[in-house]
């Protein structure tokens, strides 16, 4: 019976040694007000979009292709239904993938902490979306179409092309996750592959999304960095402070313990 106790402790002494720290650190009160705070500025925003005026119909007589910044007129009259309906296969997948930490030992046991530094991440992106969309004016490429009905082309929801709220928040989310496994695997040699692969899929979104007629092509670059700033400065400013005293779990031939560290 007391061998059979000391094998028990012995397990769960090493189970316990296996545990991977996080690399970051979260706060109740600190992360419950970001989080109060990030949803309070989404949800003035969303009413700021939906209460936006539609187009002037002196303005919209006096569109011409001509007025729009050259680097963006190319795209203007651009307006595809399936293309815009695709953009959301990419988003989907972008807003997946930090899910894929759960398959993930090492990660999966942060998995409440790295929750709700997700959370912020895309929610910090889409609160500057929100508010940017809701008071800045600038028409979608697509109201420059023939093909749509003048009351359309007008509508409200064309008036606020600037900038891309799908952009923003695909690329807050593969760029937080590129930025988490760096975290925790800083001598990976996937990283590379991890951060092309975030820089990707929020592209595709871009392009799906000036296809469609949704946004010009600066909407996009704009929402692509507001998206990747949210989600890397986020993990980032959650890290732990260096400490020069280190304590690790050591295990060898014979024996096991704490191992303290300490660097001049």
């Amino acid at each position: 019976m007391k061998k059979i106790l000391v094998l028990f402790l012995s397990l769960q002494s090493l189970l316990s040694f296996s545990q991977v720290e996080s690399p970051y650190k979260t706060d109740l009160l600190t992360d419950g007000a970001f989080i109060a705070g990030v949803t309070g500025i989404n949800a003035l925003g969303l009413v700021i979009i939906k209460n936006k005026d539609s187009l002037s119909l002196e303005k919209f007589n006096n569109l011409n292709k001509n007025d729009v910044w050259s680097f963006d007129r190319w795209s203007a009259g651009y307006n595809d239904d399936k293309a815009s309906k695709t953009s959301d296969l990419p988003l989907i997948a972008s807003l997946a993938v930090p899910f894929l930490f759960t398959l993930d030992k090492n990660t999966r046991q942060h998995a409440g902490q790295l929750s709700v530094m997700y959370v912020e991440s895309v929610g910090l992106s889409l609160a500057v979306f929100t508010m940017t969309a809701g008071l800045v004016e600038k028409s979608r490429p697509r109201i420059y179409s023939d093909e749509l009905s003048d009351e359309i082309r007008r509508s409200n929801d064309n008036q606020r092309s600037f900038f891309s709220g799908h952009v923003g928040a695909a690329s807050a989310s593969t760029f937080f996750a590129a930025q988490v496994y760096s975290d925790f695997y800083p001598n990976s040699k996937a990283k590379p592959y991890i951060w092309a692969g975030a820089a990707i899929l929020p592209a595709v979104v871009g392009y799906y999304r000036v296809k469609g007629g949704n946004h010009f092509t600066s909407d996009v670059i704009v929402g692509y960095l507001v998206g990747a700033a949210s989600g890397i400065l986020v993990p980032r400013m959650h890290r732990k402070k260096e400490t020069n005293l280190k304590i690790a779990p050591e295990i060898g031939f014979g024996y096991q313990g704490i191992g303290v560290n300490y660097t001049f």
